[in-house]
């Protein structure tokens, strides 16, 4: 069965910066656009950022600015840079397909950011 897997979560200070990556068989990647999405505390799961096979990016409103998405076709991973992080950015984060294939949800990597 498909298998994506998160790492790159941790502990930040306000402002600091984080890089989290996923991996995906190569299989789905490379014919998918792929997003990274993120499930804050009492809160349902959101889009965060896709891009797609051609490395058209897009962002939710709360990411643009701060956070670019990549990825890399030679090592079917997805990749999330969060610079200047903010408390509210605190969530389990998750990559998926876009649009989101339910079977495919990984166990997320965890970021707090503190206040």
């Amino acid at each position: 069965q498909v298998q994506l897997v998160e790492s790159g979560g941790g502990l930040v200070q306000p402002g600091g910066s984080l890089r989290l990556s996923c991996a995906a068989p190569a299989s789905i990647f490379s014919i998918r656009a792929m997003g990274w999405y993120r499930q804050r505390p009492g809160k349902q799961r959101e889009l965060v950022a896709t891009i797609t096979s051609g490395s058209s990016t897009n962002y939710a409103d709360s990411a643009k600015g701060r956070f670019t998405i990549s990825r890399d076709n030679a090592k079917n991973t997805v990749a999330l840079q969060m610079n200047s992080l903010k408390p509210e950015d605190t969530a389990d984060y998750y990559c998926n397909t876009d649009p989101v294939q339910s079977d495919y949800w990984g166990q997320g990597t965890q970021v707090t950011v503190s206040s």
